[in-house]
């Protein structure tokens, strides 16, 4: 009789995308995974141990909360439990309030040693930047919270991006701006989204002409380009930026929607179009599982 199959902590997060640390976390704070141990104490695991990664991935998505996961794997329901993305939020808000970076750090650090970059992106950070622009609207303090967070965001993304970039290998994606607006947290989100699931990237925070967007394209040799658009955009600059583009594109951001028409009438060969960061990591991803965590040797 065949050996069951076992595998190490690498392996289980080339099959499942989600990185060891995170893998780590899962199994010693909520015993959500059971490895079996080697005699220099490395972890295997056995294939069940996939699909059960797969699950909890699954009710990440719909909401719940990590805490809540372990019941839900036993005892499955239709309807997910209300997670506790709200409570995180209000947390971050504060700190934001405070201007308190230790709190920042403590909280972002802690969310993303149990979650996947994407859910993070989709259940976190992206409704905080919601409720942070009604906030900023009207209130008398915006300017400086404004500041403070785009600073300390820019700094945590950017350190994580250039931390993983080193990492990887292979052609880059090249990351830009179509519009100037000082600091774009979407196109850092969307940076960091990709470095996080194994895909390098290069990018270039401030708007560049189209000519000059195809010569950096074909200089560093990227495999695509994605273009965040701004509230307005000049739809013949675009196809002529597209025109000379070596490389697949994709157009989006938060204001795709705005431009739907206008984004329907450009020509390319190879077109696709995003409304959110983990939008643009699954169309770079294709049907492919995304590769494996940043640190797949440890145990």
């Amino acid at each position: 009789m065949l050996s069951e199959i076992l595998l190490p902590i690498g392996e289980l997060a080339r099959r499942t995308g989600v990185n060891p640390v995170t893998l780590r976390a899962w199994e010693r704070r909520y015993g959500l995974l059971k490895p079996q141990r080697t005699a220099k104490g490395h972890r295997l695991y056995p294939l069940d141990q996939v699909e059960r990664v797969l699950t909890i991935l699954a009710w990440l998505q719909r909401g719940a909360s990590v805490s809540q996961v372990g019941e839900l794997l036993d005892k499955p329901t239709a309807t997910p439990p209300k997670g506790d993305w709200q409570a995180r939020q209000f947390q971050l808000v504060e700190a934001i309030a405070n201007l308190s970076q230790r709190a920042l750090d403590q909280q972002l650090n802690q969310a993303m040693a149990l979650y996947p970059a994407v859910t993070l992106c989709e259940q976190l950070l992206l409704p905080l930047l919601d409720i942070l622009d009604l906030r900023w609207r009207n209130y008398f303090n915006a300017g400086l919270e404004q500041i403070f967070f785009n600073t300390w965001l820019r700094s945590k993304l950017g350190a994580r991006v250039y931390h993983d970039n080193q990492l990887l290998q292979g052609p880059a994606v090249l990351l830009a701006d179509d519009h100037e607006r000082g600091f774009n947290p979407e196109l850092w989100l969307c940076a960091w989204l990709l470095t996080n699931n194994g895909i390098a990237v290069e990018v270039l925070e401030h708007p560049i002409a189209g000519a000059q967007l195809s010569h950096a394209a074909t200089t560093l040799k990227v495999r695509a380009v994605i273009l965040h658009l701004g509230p307005r955009i000049d739809a013949k600059a675009l196809q002529r930026m597209l025109h000379s583009l070596p490389t697949p594109a994709l157009l989006g951001g938060s204001t795709m929607a705005m431009h739907e028409v206008q984004l329907g009438n450009l020509d390319h060969p190879d077109l696709s179009f995003f409304d959110t960061p983990q939008a643009a990591l699954r169309l770079l991803q294709g049907n492919h599982r995304p590769p494996a965590g940043l640190d797949p040797s440890c145990n």
